[in-house]
């Protein structure tokens, strides 16, 4: 069973208080921060950038995990790896060549991690799965730009797809994540789950992350 983590989302933060949101959810238990980061041309929103990866990772110990929305991620790795970024996720459906932009991520000395859309079939991310370019799968379980979606459960069969064919790559789901979505996306393999407006809200994000641990914890399944 790979490990099951919880990584809140800081696009749910207040940003005002960023660095102490950030220490918020160390506190709470959080295995990695969630940054989000859009260009307001890939998504129709603009939200971080490497500043705010900066910011995170001074404030607290745990590992920055980013997701590059935006277009051409090729001419910012380097900046995001600066910036202090562990995990760099970027887009199948963004306009870069895939494999050359994961390689020049681990060449930076960072995880890299391929992200799916919704509506976008599984398929056009297999390859990187079964040639290792990567080390993490990010399935989008609402479409990106905005937080607060509805959790959008057909995309649990790829997620069942994906842990059939690679026992050891580590899958992300991000969108809609609470104590009742994460169950069947635990039971579909997952085992990183990011969650934004449902922690940030919680007067007790501690027992918040907790259950959502313990919860993934009990329903994970590797049968899928």
């Amino acid at each position: 069973m790979p490990e099951i983590q919880i990584m809140p989302s800081i696009l749910a933060a207040d940003f005002g208080q960023l660095a102490a949101e950030c220490k918020r959810a160390e506190d709470a238990g959080a295995d990695q921060i969630h940054v989000d980061v859009m260009d307001g041309v890939f998504v129709p929103n603009i939200s971080f950038g490497p500043e705010a990866v900066k910011v995170s990772a001074a404030a607290v110990s745990i590992p920055q995990n980013v997701h590059l929305m935006i277009t051409k991620p090729q001419n910012y790795i380097q900046t995001f790896a600066d910036a202090g970024s562990d995990t760099i996720q970027i887009h199948v459906e963004s306009k870069c060549d895939v494999k050359e932009t994961l390689a020049a991520i681990r060449e930076a000395g960072k995880r890299p991690a391929i992200t799916v859309n919704p509506e976008t079939p599984v398929e056009s991310i297999l390859e990187c799965v079964e040639n290792r370019w990567v080390d993490e799968v990010l399935v989008m379980s609402v479409h990106p730009g905005f937080g607060g979606q509805k959790y959008i459960s057909a995309v649990e069969e790829k997620c069942a797809t994906i842990r059939r064919m690679a026992d050891w790559v580590d899958i992300a789901i991000d969108g809609g994540i609470d104590d009742q979505t994460i169950v069947p996306a635990a039971a579909s393999g997952v085992n990183l789950f990011v969650a934004g407006s449902y922690l940030f809200k919680q007067d007790d994000m501690g027992a918040a992350v907790s259950n959502l641990r313990k919860v993934a914890q009990e329903n994970y399944c590797t049968n899928v």
